[in-house]
């Protein structure tokens, strides 16, 4: 179940596009830039965009699902910058996509460990990038069978405070959520029930979700993964 929902929050979600830089999912796209890529050796043009540029071409080719493509320019662009924090996560989100979940995790870990490295951030970008990259991490160790490493990564979330940022804000309560899914497939309940009635206090229309997880008369997994894809 923490699998069916985890797998909602990647860029279907208009906040997770917006923070990765792509347009809505349903609004008109502009074409990217005509931009010749073989396996092996990107165009001059291309070589001569900054990693921030090419970076935001990358996220114009994963808005048409040119996945390949938007990988060969993220390479380019950690080659240039190796610190290039953003760059590590739209790679290990965008590696994840394709399945190729131990590459996606490397870069996943790396761009956490970067931004943990003095202790939680504080920027509002690097709240964000946290958040993000610690539910994919997340996703990708469930993916690989990894349920106390994926639950780690979404205990994180809960560890930080409480963004004022409105997206931000989006981002941690969704990763409460999946963390109360997570806590309840591990069997406790009275943790997954108290991160659940945080986000209920956030969006009350999980009130229904509570409710059930208090009596478990319902099927609270299924429910909860359902309630999910209504929202992306």
């Amino acid at each position: 179940m923490v699998l069916t929902i985890l797998q909602q929050l990647t860029l279907k979600h208009s906040a997770v596009r917006a923070i990765l830089g792509l347009p809505d999912k349903d609004a008109p796209t502009a074409r990217a830039p005509s931009v010749e890529l073989t396996s092996m050796q990107p165009t001059i043009p291309v070589q001569n965009l900054s990693p921030k540029e090419l970076l935001a071409l990358s996220v114009k080719h994963l808005s048409r699902e040119e996945k390949d493509q938007a990988v060969l320019l993220l390479k380019l662009a950690l080659e240039r910058d190796p610190e290039y924090v953003k760059a590590m996560v739209v790679m290990g989100q965008t590696l994840m996509q394709k399945g190729l979940m131990e590459d996606a995790i490397e870069y996943l870990e790396r761009a956490i460990s970067k931004l943990s490295l003095a202790g939680h951030p504080t920027e509002v970008e690097n709240v964000d990038l946290l958040i993000l990259s610690s539910q994919w991490a997340g996703v990708v160790y469930m993916k690989q069978g990894k349920k106390a490493e994926g639950l780690a990564h979404l205990e994180t979330i809960a560890s930080l405070k409480e963004p004022e940022d409105p997206k931000s804000k989006a981002h941690y309560f969704d990763g409460l959520l999946l963390l109360a899914s997570a806590l309840f497939d591990f069997g406790r309940k009275a943790e997954a029930l108290k991160f659940l009635k945080l986000v209920v206090a956030y969006n009350p229309k999980y009130n229904y979700l509570l409710e059930e997880l208090k009596n478990e008369e319902y099927d609270f997994a299924s429910n909860l993964a359902s309630s999910r894809r209504r929202d992306y």
